[in-house]
C-alpha cells in the first residue's frame, strides 16, 4: 500500500446534493446488493418487484442493509403513493392524517398508498393497531422496517397480515461493490473527483461493519480531505482556520464563523477537535457574561460523539451560532490566570486556620476551625471571616465585567461587600 490512500484525481468539482449515501441509494432493484435470496424467482419480493402482487411487508435486518430502499424501490414499480413514517418522530396525530389521505385516495383513483414505517417496532401495541382495519380494506400497503425480532416486537394481529422478509447483513464485498459504485458515479456519486486504492476500499468495507451508509459515510469524509482544499492538520494552515474561527466567535461574527468551521470540517478536521475548542472559548470567550454557553457547548461535543458525521455536525454548527451571538466576557480568563500567577509566585500558602476542617480532637486543640461561622445563619446568607492568606488579604482576582449575566453577578458581589463592610462598621475598631 502506498502512502497515500485517497489521492486529488482530475474531474469537475462538483456541487454536493445530500450526503453520498443518500445520493447512491439504488434507484432500481438491478443496482440492489447483498439480498439475492429476496429476489428468486417465484419470491414474494419478485412478484411485488414484477408488479404482480402487491402485499404488505416486515422487512427485518440490520442498519443499512436496504430496507428502506427495498421499500422506496417497490413504490416506484407499482406506481403507487409512498409515504414515510418514522415511528421515532411520529404519533397518533400524524398516522390518522396518513390513514384519512390514503383512504381518500384509494377513493379516488383506486390505488393503495404504500406506507412505509420505519423503525415499527418503536410503535406501542396500541399504535399498531391504528394500521389494521386500513391495511384489511386495502387502503394502505404497509411496509414495516425492524432491527428487532418482529416476533415480539410487531403486534401479532398485525403480523399475520404481513410477510416477514429478513435482509442479510451486507458482506465485506457487498460494501466493497458499493464503495467503488460510488467512486465511478458522475451523476451521484463522487464522479472522479477523487480516487482510492483497493487497500483503503477494503479497511473502509470492513470498517462498515455490514451498514452500507456507514462505509459511504465514511468514504465521503475521506473524499473530502484528499479533494483540493489546502489544509494540514498538523501545520500551518490546521493553526490558520483554527484562529480564524476562534477571533471570528470573538467578534461576535456569526456568518464567518460558520464559513471557518464549514472549511475545517470540509477538509477533514475531526469534529471532536473543533468540538473542544468551542467549550475552551466558552468559558474563555463567553465566560459567566452567559453560563449557558458551557453547558450548550459540552452538549454539542456529546452530540456529536453521539451521532457522527452527518448528523452531528449540525450541533457543532449550533454551538457556534449561538456562541458568536453571545455576550462576552474574559474575566473569568483573566481571574483564574492571575490566580495561576500568583501560585507562582508565592507556592504553597497555607489557608487561615477558620477555614480549615477540624475531624480530629488534636486539630480543634490547635485552632483549626476556631471562630468559623456558618454562612447560612448569617444575614444575606454570606459570612464575614478570612478566606485567602494572610499573605493575600485583600487580592482581587475575578473581576466581572457588565455583560450579559456577569453584570447580576458583579451587583451581587458588590452588595455582599457593602454588608461586610457595614458589619465591620458597627463592630468598630
Amino acid at each position: 500500500m502506498s502512502g497515500e490512500l485517497f489521492n486529488p484525481a482530475r474531474g469537475p468539482e462538483r456541487a454536493p446534493l445530500g450526503p453520498l449515501a443518500d445520493r447512491m441509494r439504488p434507484q432500481s432493484f438491478d443496482e440492489l446488493v447483498g439480498q439475492p435470496h429476496l429476489l428468486t424467482p417465484g419470491s414474494p419480493l419478485a412478484l411485488m418487484r414484477d408488479g404482480k402482487h402487491l402485499s404488505s411487508l416486515i422487512l427485518w435486518g440490520p442498519p443499512g442493509s436496504g430496507k428502506t430502499t427495498i421499500a422506496r424501490l417497490l413504490a416506484g414499480t407499482s406506481g403507487a403513493s409512498f409515504v414515510q413514517l418514522s415511528a421515532v418522530l411520529s404519533g397518533v396525530k400524524e398516522v390518522k392524517e396518513v390513514m384519512q389521505r390514503a383512504a381518500a385516495e384509494r377513493r379516488q383513483q383506486g390505488k393503495p398508498t404504500i406506507l412505509f414505517v420505519d423503525e415499527i417496532h418503536r410503535f406501542n401495541k396500541a399504535q399498531q393497531d391504528a394500521f389494521l382495519s386500513h391495511v384489511e380494506k386495502g387502503d394502505i400497503v404497509l411496509i414495516g422496517a425492524t432491527t428487532e425480532n418482529p416476533s415480539f416486537e410487531v403486534n401479532s394481529a398485525l403480523l399475520s397480515r404481513a410477510r416477514v422478509l429478513v435482509l442479510k447483513e451486507l458482506s465485506p464485498a457487498d460494501l466493497r461493490t458499493l464503495l467503488e459504485r460510488a467512486l465511478a458515479d458522475s451523476g451521484r456519486g463522487l464522479g472522479g473527483s477523487v480516487a482510492a486504492e483497493p487497500d483503503a476500499l477494503d479497511l473502509m468495507a470492513a470498517a462498515g461493519d455490514g451498514d452500507a451508509r456507514r462505509a459511504l459515510n465514511t468514504l465521503e469524509v475521506a473524499a473530502a480531505a484528499a479533494r483540493h482544499l489546502r489544509y494540514d492538520r498538523a501545520g500551518e494552515e490546521h493553526f490558520n482556520l483554527i484562529s480564524a474561527l476562534h477571533k471570528s466567535l470573538r467578534d461576535s461574527d456569526p456568518h464567518a464563523g460558520l464559513y471557518w468551521l464549514a472549511r475545517m470540517l470540509a477538509a477533514g478536521e475531526d469534529p471532536l477537535y473543533v468540538a473542544r475548542r468551542l467549550v475552551r472559548f466558552a468559558s474563555e470567550d463567553v465566560g459567566n457574561a452567559d453560563p449557558q454557553a458551557l453547558p450548550l457547548a459540552v452538549a454539542a461535543f456529546q452530540a456529536y460523539h453521539q451521532l457522527g458525521t452527518p448528523e452531528g455536525e449540525l450541533a457543532i454548527a449550533q454551538c457556534c451560532i449561538y456562541l458568536a451571538t453571545a455576550p462576552k466576557s474574559n474575566a473569568v480568563y483573566l481571574g483564574f490566570g492571575k490566580a495561576m500567577e500568583e501560585v507562582d509566585a508565592s507556592g504553597s500558602l497555607p489557608p487561615p486556620l477558620v477555614i480549615r476542617n477540624a475531624p480530629t480532637k488534636l486539630m480543634k486543640d490547635l485552632g483549626y476551625g476556631a471562630g468559623y461561622r456558618y454562612a447560612h445563619d448569617r444575614e444575606g446568607r454570606i459570612a464575614d471571616q478570612q478566606h485567602l492568606p494572610e499573605e493575600l488579604e485583600g487580592r482581587r482576582f475575578y473581576e466581572p465585567t457588565g455583560e450579559g449575566f456577569e453584570a447580576e453577578i458583579a451587583r451581587r458581589m458588590k452588595a455582599w461587600e457593602a454588608l461586610i463592610g457595614e458589619r465591620r462598621g458597627k463592630a468598630g475598631p
